[in-house]
């Protein structure tokens, strides 16, 4: 057999391979995409077709010329990216750069990174796909002339510098609208009673909680009032038996909802790590709509379940896939061999392989029965009754391998059994507390409820859904946070014995953690969009652009005629448009500076959103820039006015004054015309003179050391960074060859490394 060449995407991905292969096989890596449309301009001639004008990426060059000749020398080329759509994709792009002969190269996929697997894709070829390629580049047209046509329109109606697309415009809305949901939400208090009670013969605190809530202290109050001298008993007992069913394998974005929740990680990290377990051959490809498992994988399952906790938990299943829009035949992320209970690598790969093993495992486990039990405490002074539940597992089933996150909740488990008790037991009440509470409104989106949705409304497929959150959270339309919440004073009411008391304490209400929120420019022009482009905001509109790309992957619609019904009514508009004189002024009268009568207004400035005191017209106006989190459409009078606090004298230090203020890059203190960014636990507004000099001195010695030469005539500095040497010169950075010393440059030998990673 003559030499085999075996091209993939990852440099990992071919060393796995590699492995598995004898030496009539050399596996080479393409790293990714080898060319694409250009960067200057759009890339794409409309009046024929919306023919892409793909080029090989600069970096990529020397990639490809290496493959070529690889290429050349080899009697059989073949195509292994992966099997999805970006896969076939990048095999085409291969294939139609390099110049491959049909009869010299074919198409393998498979959806692990196993011996076998690889073996039978090499006996199992096929051809490339062209139904799969075109959906792909339907996807990378449309959204290429999304973007190229409506930044400038942003740029020129709202501000300079901002870019639109497709699926992250919508995905903004969504994070937009809930904000705004949240901010309009009317909290309303009321009370919840709970009663702790002891049952005869029994010295266990057993609780209950009122089947009935109260709007208003007094009315708490009046109940507690009639429970005084109340005589309690067990009402009806009620016991229910039920089963519970786990849940189905992981799809791509489940597995980034369940790793958000059990894990903490964010999306794109959850990615990252899967890949990597991947291209490792440890689980199955981590991009799927399908829940589906192999034969094999159940039959292995079961013999494993069976052998390590007994043939009653194993129960055979075989999920469908229900999701719109699914897209190939593959099957749901799991373990590529169900024996490896734990991997090696780092403490992610751990707890992302274990989180995939335990789903994967207890989808093939029987089913927990629970009994459920419902127990009505009655008084003969009240009509309302107290309610304990309780569960008690009679077999735990799946439950002994795992349970399943909940978003925004604590992770479920099942309440302790009561105690055996009879109807007519009499009860003696310990106490009894009527809390006040505020109704439940909606929360932020966090990354993993941001896919749910995105999913729920069939917009974006497995692989959008983490670049959509980076690429948003990049460009400044939305900040990964915490809500702080307000505080509120809450009153507490107990009975205990014959006397009543009431307490208040302060409780945080609306506080939330790593959730998406909106900037204020993320909702200016979400606003722009939704007023003058519905279409490209709609949900329905984009989930039926997402169904497009689907039946073009089936072969049943062409790719430029979908791209033509899109382009025909999106140009028209993006040329009205751009023709006409409106402009979005994004600002709010908050109201009138007491101390000088002059309007206060928050609006958009030319970089970041400011407050201005005085009309626009007014020569003596006054601005200060905004802080992170305040956002135009709800900033307080009173938050407004702090700002002009700033910039603060602070003091001095070495003969020369400090000032405190917030630029576009966030606080800082300045001191002899140099800038010192101030640190997470310091404020512009409460930085006291000794912080401020201590900031100066900790920020020259970092300075310090990272400087190692400069070169002032040639404008050349020599310094250490993150990730090692470097040189800046014009404003840009260049990574020194490691096997240069830096201490040793001279200025010549600096420009020639300048001049040749500028080529």
């Amino acid at each position: 057999m003559g030499e085999n060449l075996v091209i993939v995407e990852s440099p990992h991905k071919a060393k796995t391979i590699q492995g598995f292969l004898g030496k009539d096989f050399v596996v080479k890596s393409s790293q990714g995409h080898i060319r694409d449309l250009p960067k200057n301009n759009n890339g794409i001639d409309v009046d024929h077709g919306f023919a892409p004008k793909y080029e090989v990426s600069p970096d990529k060059k020397k990639i490809v010329a290496d493959l070529k000749k690889s290429a050349e020398k080899a009697d059989m080329v073949w195509l292994a990216s992966d099997e999805d759509r970006e896969g076939e994709a990048i095999a085409w792009h291969i294939s139609d750069t390099l110049g491959l002969d049909k009869s010299k190269s074919k198409r393998i996929a498979f959806h692990e990174i196993t011996k076998s697997a690889i073996l039978n894709a090499l006996e199992n070829p096929r051809d490339i796909d062209m139904d799969l390629v075109m959906a792909q580049q339907a996807r990378r047209v449309l959204d290429r002339l999304v973007g190229f046509e409506l930044s400038p329109i942003l740029w020129r109606k709202v501000q300079g510098n901002l870019s639109a697309g497709r699926v992250q415009s919508v995905a903004v809305r969504l994070i937009v609208d809930r904000a705004r949901e949240i901010a309009a939400y009317d909290f309303k208090p009321y009370f919840k009673v709970d009663g702790t009670f002891i049952a005869k013969g029994n010295r266990s605190h057993l609780h209950g909680t009122l089947d009935r809530k109260f709007a208003t202290e007094a009315e708490a109050e009046g109940f507690l009032k009639k429970c005084i001298g109340c005589n309690f008993r067990v009402g009806n007992i009620e016991k229910k038996t039920g089963t519970r069913t786990p849940a189905a394998p992981f799809t791509t974005s489940v597995l980034q909802q369940e790793a958000a929740r059990k894990l903490g990680f964010s999306v794109s990290a959850t990615m990252q790590v899967a890949q990597g377990l991947y291209e490792r051959g440890l689980i199955t490809y981590m991009r799927t709509d399908s829940v589906n498992l192999s034969s094999l994988a159940i039959s292995t399952a079961k013999e494993f379940i069976s052998e390590h906790y007994g043939a009653e938990y194993s129960h055979v299943r075989q999920y469908h896939t229900r999701s719109k829009g699914a897209q190939e035949a593959h099957e749901a992320i799991r373990p590529t061999y169900i024996q490896n209970t734990s991997i090696e690598g780092t403490a992610a790969e751990k707890r992302l392989y274990e989180l995939i093993w335990k789903r994967t495992i207890a989808s093939q486990m029987a089913d927990a029965r629970i009994e459920k039990t419902s127990v009505d405490i009655l008084g003969d002074k009240i009509e309302e009754k107290f309610v304990m539940e309780a569960e008690k597992v009679l077999f735990d089933g799946f439950l002994k391998v795992y349970i399943e996150g909940r978003d925004d909740e604590p992770e479920e488990s099942l309440a302790a059994s009561l105690p055996e008790l009879e109807v007519g037991c009499p009860m003696q009440n310990i106490d009894i507390t009527a809390k006040e509470r505020l109704t439940q409104g909606p929360q932020h989106y966090s990354e993993a409820t941001l896919v749910k949705k995105l999913e729920e409304l069939g917009i974006g497929r497995p692989s959008t859904y983490s670049p959509t959150i980076s690429t948003i959270i990049k460009r400044g339309y939305v900040v990964k946070g915490d809500v702080p919440g307000v505080q509120r004073q809450c009153t507490t009411l107990t009975l205990k014995g014959e006397v009543i008391s009431s307490a208040t304490a302060v409780e945080t209400i609306g506080k939330e953690k790593k959730k998406l929120l909106p900037e204020n420019i993320g909702m200016v022009v979400t606003d722009y969009l939704e007023a003058n482009f519905p279409d490209i905001l709609d949900y329905n509109f984009t989930a039926k652009v997402e169904e497009d790309f689907d039946d073009i992957a089936k072969g049943h619609k062409v790719w430029n005629e979908v791209i033509s019904e899109f382009y025909t009514p999106f140009h028209a508009t993006v040329k009205a448009k751009m023709e006409d004189r409106e402009y979005t002024h994004a600002e709010r009268v908050i109201g009138t500076d007491p101390a000088s009568g002059k309007p206060v207004i928050a609006r958009m400035g030319r970089f970041s959103p400011i407050v201005q005191k005085g009309a626009n017209d007014d020569p003596d106006k006054q601005y200060a820039g905004m802080k992170k989190g305040q956002l135009i459409e709800n900033i307080t009078l009173e938050e407004a006015l702090k700002l002009f606090d700033l910039p603060r004298k602070v003091g001095m230090f070495e003969d020369a004054e400090i000032v405190a203020a917030i630029g576009r890059f966030g606080p800082y203190i300045k001191h002899g015309g140099k800038f010192y960014s101030l640190p997470k636990n310091l404020s512009p507004y409460s930085i006291t003179e000794d912080e401020a000099a201590e900031v100066i001195r900790t920020r020259r010695s970092q300075e310090a050391a990272s400087h190692i030469a400069a070169f002032p005539e040639q404008d050349i500095e020599i310094r250490v960074g993150r990730f090692g040497p470097y040189i800046k010169h014009g404003g840009k950075n260049y990574k020194i060859p490691k096997k240069l010393d830096p201490e040793k440059l001279s200025a010549e030998e600096c420009m020639k490394i300048i001049n040749s990673q500028n080529k």
